[in-house]
């Protein structure tokens, strides 16, 4: 969603490049095309006055570190004046148990969704039993839909159907619940196309009512400066204690992120990142911050790779690649561990320096190719790949709906693959390794000195 003003921003800097010192003069200009990038991605407009001004007065006059460039003081300084505008440090719920929370927002942000995703979250991350309430009595479907994302992610789940009073619902949830054992109770309120007084005359009943620890608005990221609007009424409607901003992997402008916290006084708490259960983050500022300006997120990169590979597989695969014993079957194991950590897209995206790198639906096709035909082999023809001849090769390729010449050209990649890896085995390969690490400065842990956020 924000790869255009990412874009943009690394283009807007480019002009400072070489200046011995940040004046009045140079930084305006950049500045300018500053200012132009966060309106044409739909951030209000004074956020985007005030944001420049604020960086303006920063820059100006700044001697320039002999270890650094000025457009790498001023991205800096952007950086660290983006990490205010996104709210400082990682806001986290209330950290008690039994926790009630409650969703609000309008028709078709996501409420419902992500009332399941958080309850998944929650309770893989913090060890919470979940139980989600359905007060949705106007869009039967919402009713149906929870009761599923329930019982995929082992809820408790309640609703009555017959019951047209959406206070007396979430009073019998919250007991229902609290018998159940439930020390998480996730309240789905319905929402209107538009903010209305009979919307917000039954949320403020039923806050009143169930008295929730936390009122979360759900707000949809592609609807730009109205998103931000919407939270602001809600805010003053309910005092709700922090936003889910969703939708954040679609192709709208973006800046309804980066003004919903200055304009709408409301913390962003979590992100939805995709459709499936699992693309659901907590928002933190410093990191969006990186993404946006092309540092990338190693952070989040690594914290998906702790919570999706099985550490003791990877040091075998590891082991494996070290004494060039890598077969077909060991790079399906491999493929699959990267696509449990979510889209290639946004695993590239979280990479420092990536960010102008496109990864579509086309790469994306072309993995999924891949693993087709490696799942159309016999568990022997994936360890000695030197079987595949005639019959084989047609079998394989018709399993996997491709022509003959997709499998062969994937068999000469990997086997070109894997006499690199027996080179890289030998004294000249060891050579070699110490020689790029000696080059790239690598820390004790193997990871380059270089990259943004290590020390």
């Amino acid at each position: 969603m924000l790869e255009n003003l990412t874009d943009k921003l690394i283009s807007s800097l480019r002009n400072l490049r070489g200046v011995g010192k940040l004046s009045e003069d140079n930084i305006s200009e950049a500045l300018k095309e500053v200012r132009q990038a966060l309106l044409s991605a739909d951030v209000n407009y004074k956020v985007a006055r005030d944001f420049v001004a604020d960086i303006k007065s920063q820059c100006i006059g700044q001697e320039v570190l002999s270890s650094v460039t000025p457009g790498q003081q001023v991205i800096k300084i952007i950086n660290d004046e983006l990490t205010k505008l996104l709210g400082e440090g990682a806001t986290e719920l209330q950290d008690k148990k039994p926790l009630c929370i409650m969703m609000v927002g309008l028709h078709g942000s996501g409420k419902t969704t992500s009332s399941g995703k958080l309850a998944r979250y929650l309770s893989k991350k913090r060890g919470y039993h979940p139980a989600l309430i359905a007060c949705d009595i106007y869009r039967p479907a919402a009713i149906d839909q929870l009761e599923k994302l329930a019982k995929d992610e082992g809820c408790f789940f309640y609703s009555d159907r017959e019951e047209k009073d959406v206070v007396k619902i979430g009073k019998r949830g919250l007991d229902a619940a609290k018998n159940a054992n439930a020390n998480l109770i996730i309240l789905d309120t319905a929402g209107r196309l538009q903010i209305d007084e009979d919307l917000i005359g039954e949320i403020k009943r039923l806050k009143d009512t169930v008295e929730p620890d936390e009122i979360l608005l759900v707000a949809d990221a592609a609807l730009g400066q109205e998103a931000v609007n919407v939270a602001k009424h809600f805010h003053e409607a309910v005092d709700c204690t922090g936003i889910i901003l969703t939708k954040l992997d679609g192709d709208a402008r973006g800046g309804a992120a980066l003004s919903m916290k200055s304009i709408s006084k409301v913390p962003i708490k979590f992100m939805g990142t995709g459709e499936k259960a699992d693309e659901f983050e907590v928002f933190y500022p410093e990191r969006m911050a990186s993404r946006i300006l092309g540092m990338g997120d190693v952070v989040s990169l690594v914290e998906k790779a702790q919570d999706n590979l099985d550490q003791e597989e990877a040091e075998q695969m590891a082991e494996k690649m070290r004494k060039a014993d890598f077969n077909l079957e060991d790079f399906l194991k491999q493929m699959q561990q990267v696509k449990k950590m979510g889209s290639l897209g946004s695993l590239v995206g979280m990479m420092p320096g990536m960010s102008n790198v496109q990864v579509g639906e086309e790469e994306e096709k072309k993995m999924s190719r891949t693993e087709a035909i490696i799942l159309s082999m016999t568990l022997q023809e994936r360890h000695n790949p030197r079987l595949l001849r005639g019959s084989r090769l047609k079998r394989i390729a018709n399993g996997a709906g491709v022509q003959v010449r997709d499998v062969n050209a994937l068999i000469k990649q990997f086997t070109q693959m894997q006499k690199m890896m027996r080179k890289m085995r030998g004294g000249k390969g060891r050579k070699m390794m110490q020689a790029m690490q000696s080059k790239m400065g690598n820390t004790p842990n193997g990871l380059p000195k270089n990259l943004p956020g290590l020390k």
